[in-house]
């Protein structure tokens, strides 16, 4: 999406700096197979209804592959938050390695 602040794998850090908070927007059962630990769940469609559970400061928002957490980025950039979205979405963040947990007693994945 044009205008979208988004930023790639490559381009986060690891371990993500101290204040940088990670939002998910998928739904309850994509998060309950694997998720980045730490991460505030709201899934996209009850993130109107639950803004003010997002923190103040820089937040990573992520989805599957993007789509979804590009739409949350452009709404809560019009609210002012500091967002950008993850560009290829926790795909992205599992193929890079990067540490997830899971909620369901088996090894995280992204489904």
């Amino acid at each position: 999406m044009p205008g979208i602040p988004t930023v790639s794998i490559s381009g986060v850090p690891d371990p993500l700096p101290e204040g940088v908070s990670v939002l998910d927007v998928r739904e309850p059962v994509e998060w309950a197979h694997g998720h980045v630990e730490g991460a505030l769940h709201i899934p996209l469609g009850q993130l109107t209804q639950r803004l003010d559970e997002v923190p103040e400061g820089q937040t990573l928002v992520v989805c599957k592959v993007g789509g979804r957490s590009a739409q949350a980025v452009a709404w809560l950039a019009q609210q002012g938050r500091d967002v950008v979205n993850l560009d290829g979405g926790m795909l992205e963040w599992e193929a890079a390695g990067r540490p997830m947990v899971s909620e369901t007693g088996q090894p995280p994945q992204v489904v």
